[in-house]
């Protein structure tokens, strides 16, 4: 036991690891709403990965969109599962966004005037963005 408390607290890499996830101090009243910023910044890597690699396969000619979508469905490895992953992430990420909004209500996050307006610019950025994604075949 002690030399894996010797382990953790003298290799860089399980240093930064304990630092971050084990022995971070939190408050004590802290609940799981405050997972939401987390979860989103999970949900975001996801679709950035899984839109980059659809990405790799799609092609935006108008007469040739829907044949690529088929092709990367169809013939791509786990292109169908990416393609998936993908359009229920973005369900995914809004759902953690809106669970995020209304955890800042409950707590009077609002309060903090530029926090809130850079919230929801961000907010319009992502819907527009979604908007763009959405009409994509």
């Amino acid at each position: 036991e002690q030399m894996t408390q010797n382990t953790w607290k003298l290799h860089p890499l399980l240093k930064i690891i304990d630092s971050t996830f084990i022995t971070l101090p939190t408050p004590s009243n802290i609940s799981s709403w405050w997972n939401m910023g987390s979860l989103l910044g999970l949900s975001l890597i996801i679709q950035l990965l899984t839109g980059l690699f659809l990405a790799m396969h799609y092609t935006a000619d108008t007469s040739l969109a829907f044949s690529s979508i088929t092709n990367i469905c169809r013939d791509v490895q786990y292109g169908w599962l990416l393609r998936t992953m993908h359009a229920n992430g973005a369900s995914m990420f809004f759902i953690c966004i809106y669970l995020h909004i209304g955890r800042g209500l409950y707590y009077g996050s609002y309060m903090y005037k530029e926090t809130w307006n850079i919230g929801v610019v961000l907010l319009l950025l992502l819907m527009g963005t979604a908007f763009m994604g959405y009409i994509l075949p």
